[in-house]
């Protein structure tokens, strides 16, 4: 085991050459797709254009639109840790005419999901408008998630739409212009400038903004929308009854914050909000409420968005607070509450913003369709300062290269969407994020306490099965959190061609399971991981427990063919390693031997050889309890490589063990005891029984043959402590 240990680090240590840089892929890609598949109607392509990777797509010679592919404008990597190289063509309005998925390297998600399904992904895009996009930071469009591939079809839209916007500003298209740097006077807030203290007077001036809309004015509108079922939906109230009043007001300028809010609680959000934050209020009344159901599911407040320019900010719980309402004269509302602006949003309070409020109306059980509303937000000019613009910073390297710097500025930028797209993705997975905590706190408390714990058999019995069912049905097939060797192989691939932390941030479950496995080997070995928090292990141990209550005969595999099958699964794991420093591809798709995908994933719904695999390993697991885990597991393999430096020693043993007692090398599931009573911390699962029988008074002969000699002499109950620490007893450890 140590020469697999030195393997396994010298491998890793040749997987860190320097980082290359990737080249267009325009050229590659452009002759594998004809362009009547990407465009209806078109019959070829122009030449790539020499000052940016796009070609025109033609027919005859008339100009439909450009193709370009998303890899070459925005590094949003997916799973894999690679580019999703997706190629669109836009029309000279900036609406999207195709899109066609041409290569990508997703080890899990994508390879099983039916290819209706991703091209029914692609023709979603077909007619989005980017111009609408880049109005509403990209938030107009509708996202249609696949279920299994969350995160890249999450990747592919924001490579779309990003890509997209470039493409669409560099060439004008649709009016769009490309992002020019401020070069005039810099306008700011200006903090000494004081407000009006009256709602009439602040609301006259400017200070702060209202909308108002009726039943009859919302009715009308649906009314004209393109869904005839909308206008059979129509409010019975009157239609001069108000349907919403809302207000919003820059609230982290001190004299507007201090007019509406009072000295008292603008002191309170000056405490709250960070160096470079900003804050608005938005009160309202009325029918229609702007926080919206998604508020109380999710803490989304899914009716409002802010918008300025092509920058959207949308609000969580984290950021939002109630508040009162001081100024002179204010309206009985409602709803009265404070939202924070994040200063890395990239936000400007001194220019023009507006708040997008959503009106929703149900046309079916689980349909609804959507109208939007704007109220449209300027500072007045008494609260602005003008400045002249700084002095360009005079540095060499700027003057001396400045395709350089802006190279620079763009891989920044570049990062900062990047972040934004994990975040996001992060913040929609605040339920399972905490459930995943949850799960990881409990299993933690339940192995430092063990030893209370495994004191009562049927504790720890109904707490395993309880557990492992969370892990099968929450963890595995509500969140899709199966760890797999192929994140092992992107994580070496992603060493080999330039480490970057976003592909790993994609997946938050994923992300926190890692590090949580980390940690468990220090203290306990694979076993964490193998025994309590895999899914598809839960699944072979549950069928199992299942299996036994019909009585189903067990095998047990004789000890001489059992530790010569052991090796079996950290030969796969190597060979699987060894093939993906070659060929990543080929890898993945020999990594097929996990099931993991087939049953946990995609739920058993995918081609019939993988499933027959799949429910193959699991039948015989009704008879070999664990067989997959035991002799196949390549991932369980390179989990038990690193698993040798943990510093802990938690599995109490006595001397007795081994020789001449064999009870709990009989009674151990997987059999990771040894004759002489040793347990194999590369074997074991910490299933924690070996443990109930270390104080079993019915099952350790041990603790038995203590037992009846205190009864022999007539012991006193209150003499346990001193009999159990009778030298017979005493512990002996393995290695």
């Amino acid at each position: 085991m140590p020469f697999l240990i030195r393997l396994f680090c010298l491998v890793l240590l040749t997987l860190l050459p320097l980082r290359g840089h990737a080249a267009p892929v325009l050229a590659q890609y452009l002759p594998q797709i004809p362009a009547a598949e990407l465009v209806e109607g078109a019959d070829g392509y122009g030449p790539i254009r020499a000052d940016i990777p796009v070609a025109p797509v033609l027919k005859g010679d008339e100009l439909l639109g450009y193709a370009f592919i998303t890899s070459d404008f925005v590094g949003t990597s997916g799973y894999s840790g690679k580019p999703i190289h997706t190629m669109v063509a836009l029309s000279p309005e900036a609406r999207v005419l195709g899109v066609q998925l041409v290569k990508h390297s997703e080890p899990i998600v994508l390879i099983g999901i039916p290819e209706a399904k991703m091209r029914g992904l692609a023709a979603d895009y077909i007619g989005m408008d980017l111009v609408a996009e880049a109005a509403s930071g990209g938030t107009s469009h509708e996202l249609n998630i696949i279920s299994g591939a969350t995160v890249t079809v999450m990747v592919i839209d924001d490579s779309i739409v990003r890509s997209g916007l470039q493409v669409a500003k560099t060439l004008g298209l649709g009016g769009l212009a490309a992002d020019q740097p401020a070069s005039g006077p810099v306008v700011r807030v200006n903090p000494d400038a004081t407000a009006a203290p009256d709602w009439a007077t602040l609301e006259g001036d400017g200070s702060l903004r209202r909308m108002a809309l009726t039943v009859g004015d919302v009715n009308a509108d649906f009314q004209a929308h393109a869904d005839p079922r909308a206008a059979r939906r129509a409010l019975t109230e009157p239609p001069e009854t108000e349907f919403i009043t809302m207000f919003t007001a820059l609230v982290s300028q001190p004299g507007i914050g201090r007019s509406l809010l009072g000295a008292s609680e603008y002191g309170n959000l000056a405490n709250w909000l960070k160096d470079g934050d900003n804050a608005i209020l938005i009160a309202g009344d009325g029918l229609y409420s702007f926080k919206g159901s998604g508020y109380v599911r999710g803490g989304i407040f899914d009716r409002i968005v802010l918008i300025q320019d092509d920058l959207s900010v949308r609000f969580h719980d984290r950021d939002h607070r109630r508040t009162t309402i001081a100024a002179e004269g204010h309206p009985d509302l409602r709803e009265m509450d404070l939202f924070r602006i994040p200063a890395d949003s990239g936000f400007d309070p001194a220019r023009p913003f507006r708040l997008q409020l959503l009106v929703q109306r149900e046309v079916a059980a689980i349909e609804k369709v959507f109208l939007t509303y704007d109220l449209a937000y300027a500072l007045p000019e008494k609260y602005l300062i003008t400045e002249a613009p700084p002095p360009a910073p005079e540095t060499p390297d700027a003057a001396a290269d400045p395709v350089a710097t802006a190279a620079q500025l763009a891989d920044r930028s570049e990062s900062e969407a990047q972040a934004a797209l994990w975040k996001k993705i992060w913040l929609g997975k605040k339920p399972e994020v905490a459930g995943l905590a949850v799960m990881l706190a409990v299993l933690t408390l339940a192995f430092f306490g063990q030893e209370w714990l495994s004191r009562s058999e049927r504790a720890v019995s109904w707490f395993r099965k309880g557990y492992l069912l969370v892990t099968l049905v929450f963890l595995g097939w509500y969140a899709n959190a199966q760890l797999s060797v192929v994140n092992l192989m992107a994580l070496a691939g992603s060493l080999a061609h330039g480490f970057s932390w976003q592909a790993f941030l994609l997946d938050p479950l994923t992300f926190i399971l890692w590090f949580s496995v980390a940690a468990a080997l220090i203290f306990w070995g694979r076993g964490a991981f193998c025994g309590w928090l895999c899914p598809f292990g839960a699944l072979q141990e549950l069928t199992n427990n299942i299996a036994k209550a019909l009585r189903i005969p067990q095998i047990t595999v004789p000890w001489l063919i059992h530790e010569r099958l052991w090796p079996v699964k950290y030969i796969i794991f190597l060979g699987l390693f060894g093939v993906s420093l070659a060929s990543m591809e080929l890898a993945e798709k020999l990594a097929e031997i996990e099931p993991f995908k087939t049953a946990i994933i995609l739920k058993f719904s995918r081609a019939w050889p993988f499933v027959t695999f799949a429910l193959g390993l699991l039948f015989i697991g009704l008879f070999i309890e664990r067989f997959y885990c035991r002799y196949l597991c390549p991932l369980g393999a390179a989990l038990a490589i690193p698993a040798r430096i943990r510093m802990f020693d938690w599995l109490k043993r006595y001397k007795e063990c081994g020789n001449p007692c064999q009870t709990c090398g009989n009674e151990c599931m997987v059999q990771a005891i040894h004759p002489t009573g040793e347990i194999n911390p590369n074997e074991c699962l910490n299933c924690m029984h070996c443990q109930v029988l270390y104080h079993s008074r019915v099952k350790c002969p041990v603790v038995i043959r203590q037992l009846k000699r205190r009864s022999a002499v007539g012991a006193a109950p209150g003499r346990d402590r001193d009999i159990m620490n009778h030298p017979n007893l005493k512990e002996k450890t393995h290695d």
